[in-house]
């Protein structure tokens, strides 16, 4: 006896679609091709996920080296100074205080120039 998906199929492909919304063409209608472009997709997230932390982090080095070049000093000599000095502030943090305070940031540079001598 033959067994027809039914139900079951139906649901699995309107899933699917469901995912595959917004997409151009053929890619939100048919499928076949939706699927190939779902999946697509997920790879796509899955590579980015890792892309946009590395992207952030060269944001916040280069917002610190170009601070810390105000303050007559490059980013690994502030990096290593503030290593030696025990300053435990992660990159994110001191490209913040770079931007939007730029004293506190100038006093880690001391601090960082202090510990280097």
């Amino acid at each position: 006896m033959r067994v027809k998906g039914g139900s079951v199929t139906r649901q699995r492909r309107r899933k699917m679609i469901k995912l595959a919304k917004g997409y151009r063409g053929a890619k939100h209608i048919e499928f076949k091709v939706a699927k190939q472009q779902v999946w697509k997709s997920w790879t796509y997230a899955y590579r980015d996920r890792k892309t946009t932390k590395r992207n952030f982090r060269k944001l916040w080095i280069a917002r610190i080296n170009a601070a810390a070049r105000q303050n007559d000093m490059s980013y690994s000599k502030l990096m290593h100074g503030l290593k030696e000095a025990g300053v435990e502030v992660n990159r994110k943090m001191l490209a913040d205080l770079a931007v939007t305070d730029p004293r506190a940031f100038t006093s880690l540079t001391k601090e960082a120039a202090k510990a280097l001598k």
